[in-house]
């Protein structure tokens, strides 16, 4: 029987665990173009000599279905060295006071009432509601595609629709749980993690911080990134080819097929093809006729600090937050002005403390993330004024004589991630708005044509880690369900 030949335009996370789950039967030869000198995407180390750090995503959430979708691929879950984050991390608040955050509810509610009294009388309510909610959400929408858009209009979806209260956004769901606002930032930032603003996320986001407690925070020791490597040694061995500094400059069609991708000016006929860079930015690759030339919204960008220590310092926690004086306006200036925040706030990984293969003997890296705008129009003259506050915020307020101990630093702006080819600068894909969520996102198979199909954190059901392998769980059922009649599938587009 003829292999069919699958071309992965991209790299990234999803590509890679769409090759993993596809190459299991050996009934495919898949091939992946990556346009850069490595695999992983947003999934990639900084590193400057023996120190290394993540690039990008930091915080593992929803251990289960990473390890699930990775042992259905044929990897172990003994091979995924996950380091649980107990506590889950700090929040700490510009008049001095901390809030931690906890995977165990008892100790939660302890905190809580210590921190904010009476409030911990809301949180169980919080937590019943919640895992209803996650189940319902989790069964009808992350572990099913909208290919067919009818589908997702059905009177069960509805109606689910209508108990997530998915009309409201996220902060103003927070606010029906707790009446301190401090309490309220403190369980809405959790957006930030996919690039959306509390307060334009739909309330089916709210299920983040929710999750954080319910299925805790972990680390992969490591690193995030050290993922790549773990899956790219399996795909190697079945025999998965893998061309590096390939990038895909034209996908060719004929009716309502895709014949040959061309990267680096060499021509491959292919049977099927899956994007996998930033969806926005696929269209380009299509002849005219068959782009869909939709606008989209980017998710906030990122100015990223990454530092090289002489020291570790000695946090109890790998993951910290430390908030501005006023959330509601930084959130403003990100998502509404497009402007550099004053007195932002910001998060800082030091993976170091648990972790001593990213530095030399003694010494430590840290990473801080700044939330800022993405796309055209934003003046970055001030940047180094901002870089310097975020520092001696850093310094007042929980790194201690920062300056004295970095022995080397990288700063990474919006401007250089678009470079680097993600749509209009944003770190997390489209934002996730209401019309840019669910059925209103890219499906797996966007396009009118029969054979091309997508994973990404730009297509349904979204961004994050292990949302965009449950995509590409998603991808694989389809192609392996749809291999013989899929000309007859009803398609969306």
């Amino acid at each position: 029987m003829k292999q069919n030949l699958t071309a992965i335009v991209g790299g990234g996370i999803g590509g890679l665990v769409t090759a993993l789950l596809l190459s299991k039967d050996g009934d495919r030869h898949i091939s992946i173009f990556e346009k850069n000198d490595h695999l992983g995407g947003r999934l990639t180390y900084e590193k400057h000599g023996e120190y290394k750090i993540d690039q990008g995503p930091t915080i593992v959430l929803l251990p289960n279905m990473l390890l699930d979708i990775l042992e259905e691929g044929g990897i172990p879950r003994s091979e995924i060295p996950l380091i649980s984050c107990d506590p889950l991390y700090d929040i700490h608040f510009k008049d001095g006071t901390t809030f931690t955050k906890f995977p165990d509810p008892d100790r939660q509610k302890q905190e809580l009432a210590e921190k904010f009294p009476g409030q911990e009388l809301h949180f169980d309510r919080f937590l019943s509601d919640m895992k209803l909610r996650f189940l319902q959400g989790k069964t009808q929408f992350l572990e099913e595609s909208f290919v067919d858009k009818r589908s997702f209009f059905s009177r069960k979806n509805i109606q689910t629709l209508i108990r997530l209260k998915a009309y409201q956004n996220v902060k103003r769901m927070m606010k029906s749980y707790f009446t301190d606002e401090k309490l309220v930032d403190a369980y809405s930032l959790q957006t930030l993690y996919i690039g959306g603003h509390p307060q334009q996320s739909p309330a089916l986001y709210s299920l983040v911080s929710y999750s954080e407690h319910e299925h805790g925070i972990w680390y992969l020791k490591g690193g995030y990134a050290r993922l790549v490597d773990i899956i790219v040694d399996e795909l190697k061995k079945r025999n998965v080819s893998i061309y590096l500094n390939a990038g895909v400059d034209q996908i060719s069609t004929k009716g309502e097929e895709a014949q040959y991708i061309t990267a680096n000016g060499i021509r491959s006929k292919v049977d099927d093809v899956i994007l996998n860079g930033d969806f926005p930015l696929m269209d380009q690759l299509l002849p005219d006729k068959h782009r869909l030339n939709r606008r989209y919204t980017p998710s906030s960008g990122c100015l990223l600090l990454y530092m090289g220590l002489d020291k570790n310092y000695p946090n109890h926690s790998i993951h910290q937050f430390f908030l501005g004086s006023d959330f509601d306006h930084h959130m403003q200036q990100v998502f509404d002005k497009k402007e550099l925040p004053e007195d932002p706030s910001f998060y800082t990984f030091h993976p170091s403390i648990v972790d001593d293969t990213l530095a030399p003997e003694g010494k430590g890296v840290l990473y801080t993330l700044i939330p800022v705008p993405a796309g055209e129009g934003v003046d970055w003259s001030k940047k180094d004024q901002l870089i310097d506050h975020v520092i001696g915020q850093m310094e007042e307020r929980g790194f201690p004589d920062l300056r004295k101990h970095i022995n080397w630093m990288k700063v990474r702006t919006p401007e250089e991630a678009e470079q680097a080819g993600l749509f209009a600068g944003g770190s997390f894909g489209i934002a996730p708005t209401l019309f840019q969520s669910g059925v209103f996102r890219p499906q797996l198979q966007p396009y009118p044509l029969s054979n091309v199909y997508a994973v990404g954190a730009s297509v349904h059901p979204g961004g994050g880690v292990p949302i965009v392998m449950q995509g590409a769980k998603l991808l694989s059922n389809h192609l392996q369900y749809h291999a013989t009649d899929r000309h007859n599938y009803k398609r969306g587009v």
